[in-house]
This record gives C-alpha cells, sequence and structure tokens, in this order.
C-alpha cells in the first residue's frame, strides 16, 4: 500500500492574521486564496514538501453546523483545544526565537518531552496549536 499524506485542515478566524503567521513568518507559500472577507480558504505549502497542503478554512462554512456548535468550536479554538498540528525543524531553538520574536503566542518553549522529542508550542492567530518537533 503507497498512502500518503495529502492535505490536513485548520480553522482559522483572520485570514490576514494567518497569513502573517504561516507566510511570513513560518515561510510558507501561498498555494491558494479562495473567498472574501472573513470566509477565505488559504492553502499553504511548505518549499520543503510542496505535495502536501495545509489548508485553512472558516470555522463558519459548514451550512450543517448549527449556531451553537459553532459558538463552541470558537470557545474551543481560543483555549487552543479544538485543533492542532506539529510541524518539524532543524533548528528549534532558532525557530522558537524567530516566533518569539515576532510576538507569536508561546505555549511552551523547547522541552525534551518524556516520549523523546525535543519541541516547543505556540498558538497561531486562530488559537490552533501549532508543536514544532526538532529533527535529529
Amino acid at each position: 500500500m503507497d498512502i500518503t499524506i495529502h492535505t490536513t485542515f485548520l480553522p482559522h478566524t483572520d485570514p490576514d492574521a494567518s497569513l502573517a503567521f504561516y507566510r511570513d513568518l513560518l515561510g510558507f507559500e501561498v498555494q491558494g486564496d479562495v473567498g472574501q472577507g472573513d470566509m477565505r480558504w488559504l492553502t499553504f505549502v511548505s518549499p520543503a514538501q510542496p505535495d502536501v497542503r495545509l489548508v485553512l478554512t472558516p470555522p463558519a462554512a459548514d451550512p450543517g453546523v448549527t449556531e451553537d456548535e459553532r459558538r463552541t468550536v470558537l470557545e474551543l479554538m481560543a483555549k487552543g483545544a479544538y485543533q492542532s498540528i506539529i510541524l518539524a525543524t532543524r533548528d528549534l531553538d532558532a525557530t522558537f526565537d524567530r516566533l518569539q520574536a515576532a510576538d507569536a503566542e508561546v505555549a511552551s518553549e523547547p522541552t525534551e518531552q518524556p516520549w523523546g522529542v525535543r519541541d516547543c508550542a505556540f498558538r497561531d492567530p486562530a488559537g490552533n496549536m501549532v508543536r514544532i518537533d526538532e529533527v535529529r
């Protein structure tokens, strides 16, 4: 069997802040920007993995979600408890310093985890947890 990751999704609440975080700060390339206002779908790729897409979607876009459910999703996003993504870098300290200097919201500083990885964590502008593993 030959299965790979092709696309993953995260919700966003502010397209411009998301562009600043994922494109300008993390260095992802914008592959698509569809929609208008807050109803925009942003597709990013890493130059190192151009076949893997990260799509940021408006949480209000699903017509099957009730207003109560939408409110719950937004509350969970604000706490960083709704969605997450784990990225990787060869230089965790430099990556952490760059994000911290840009006033990204730090969730945890570089730490050796008991499961054998060294990582740090930030929240993106929508509150999604963005963990960054150090590739060794």
